[in-house]
């Protein structure tokens, strides 16, 4: 299945007589990416209609906080084959690309590679296409543009609050509130000059002076779109990444002809089925199978993939730009399959095994999560020139005399500018659902999970995207995101018959 349209079949089911008393009145908290992929699935799955309310406080229905409008140089920073919000369907998102995507085609990757607010417009067709097929069916379908901010159990029921002081029902909540926000590690909130959050970056740089000096504080793909960007709008003065580790993102390669045949869904779902269990040793052979049949080292692969955690990172961006057109299936294979079967196997895996897995995070959302080729050869130049820099073993920066004065391991420097791009922490509570969730808590609806995010306690409440506790490794995947949504879906129209 492909293009816009929202199809019947995947899972349908059709209510008994006995099940009419049941309420299907559903409010869906939030409206971004985690929404979309709902909304799809429930177009598909549920025949019997009832009433939906989306609250959203947002005018920027859809999107959520990554794909608002915003520069063109803010890019999808992944090939469309792993962008489909619906699941499953991989070609989704592509097909309905289509010519749209020509326009921006990377040459180095051979894949169009568009403005996030594009895939914005992606996401608002696909809401739109589901409200449609919904209100088609029977539906009661509307938009509450108002911020809830408090949710209790009434009976078998669901009564929740608005920032209005308004009351809403519904018979099922599911919390698609998205993402945190970047932390104030170093306690610069107030200080003129310093940007706590850097989008949409079309506003933010608009306040930055050209020929300032800039801090950017982390290295992730939120510090490369903050560069990029700034690099195309004229900068002139120079530009620091401060960071920790100063691990930078991997580059994705350019892809090649090459399908998984032991990393793969039917794999990971045989070794749950024969041993009870599957765990990091088992992934591990089945990536080591993977390499062989194309005689490639797995420890050699293993080795390069560690060494992002103690290379100079400049050197190490210079490598990876040059094995762009590298024959390789490693990363691929394992960029490809993070976000395709990860999902899936990280719910199967022994917690010893998920804590194995989170002591190299930063290397690990690093390789599955790259820059896109036409980006990294930007940074590259610009570190080339000597504009920009790479900073680790940052301990302090605080604000004094006008300007920004950052402590680290090779002395003391200062900056006009700090921008906050220190990527959020998984599964943080967004600060616009604090309320929320401390009375889902309050009242034994939800609990916290050990490892972050948020669990249902009853089974009427669902948790789609970032916050949704004991989810995926790599919480921003789309393709992750996709399916819980269409799992939350299932259980909803269950829950009826």
């Amino acid at each position: 299945m492909g293009g816009g349209e929202a199809r019947r079949g995947r899972g349908s089911v059709r209510r008994g007589p006995e099940y009419e008393g049941k309420n299907m009145d559903i409010a869906i908290v939030g409206a971004g990416a985690a929404a979309v992929g709902l909304l799809d699935s429930l177009a598909a799955t549920a025949e019997s209609p009832g009433a939906i309310t989306v609250f959203e406080p947002s005018p920027h229905l859809w999107r959520g906080r990554p794909y608002g409008p915003d520069l063109d140089t803010v890019l999808v920073n992944a090939p469309p084959a792993i962008m489909s919000i619906r699941h499953r369907d991989f070609g989704h998102y592509a097909a309905w690309l289509g010519t749209r995507g020509t326009a921006h085609l990377d040459e180095r990757l051979g894949r169009p590679l568009v403005p996030r607010a594009l895939y914005g417009a992606y996401l608002t067709h696909t809401a739109e296409t589901a409200l449609a097929t919904l209100r088609e069916d029977g539906w009661r379908v509307r938009i509450v543009t108002a911020r809830v901010t408090g949710v209790a159990r009434s009976g078998a029921d669901w009564s929740l609050r608005t920032e209005d002081g308004r009351g809403h029902e519904a018979g099922h909540v599911a919390l698609c509130v998205g993402g945190g926000t970047p932390q104030d590690h170093y306690g610069l909130g107030g200080a003129s000059g310093f940007v706590d959050d850097p989008y949409p970056l079309a506003r933010t740089l608009d306040r930055v002076p050209p020929g300032s000096g800039i801090a950017v504080i982390g290295s992730g793909l939120t510090a490369v779109d903050v560069v990029v960007s700034l690099a195309a709008r004229g900068h002139t003065g120079p530009i620091t990444l401060l960071s920790r580790s100063g691990v930078l993102p991997h580059v994705w390669q350019r892809p090649v002809d090459h399908r998984p045949r032991h990393v793969t869904a039917e794999r990971v779902a045989a070794l749950h089925r024969q041993h009870g269990v599957v765990t990091l040793d088992d992934l591990i052979g089945l990536m080591r199978a993977e390499l062989a049949e194309t005689g490639e080292d797995f420890e050699a692969f293993v080795a390069e993939l560690l060494a992002a955690e103690t290379e100079e990172p400049v050197r190490r961006l210079r490598a990876q730009l040059a094995a762009v057109d590298d024959s390789g299936i490693g990363r691929r294979v394992l960029q490809e399959t993070a976000h395709s079967v990860g999902p899936y196997a990280w719910r199967l895996l022994p917690e010893p095994d998920r804590m194995r897995l989170r002591h190299h995070f930063r290397t690990a959302t690093s390789v599955a999560s790259p820059m896109v080729p036409v980006n990294a050869a930007t940074m590259m130049r610009l570190l080339d020139s000597g504009q920009l820099a790479v900073a680790a073993g940052v301990r302090k920066i605080e604000a004094a005399d006008g300007v920004f004065r950052v402590h680290g391991d090779d002395g003391e420097r200062t900056f006009d500018v700090v921008v906050n791009a220190v990527n959020p922490l998984p599964r943080a509570i967004p600060r616009t659902a604090g309320s929320l969730v401390t009375a889902l808590l309050a009242d034994g609806s939800a609990e916290l999970h050990p490892a972050g995010g948020l669990v249902p306690a009853d089974p009427r409440l669902h948790v789609v995207g970032d916050l949704a506790g004991g989810g995926p490794f790599i919480t921003s995947s789309i393709a992750g995101i996709a399916a819980q949504a269409a799992g939350a879906a299932q259980t909803i129209v269950a829950a009826r018959y």
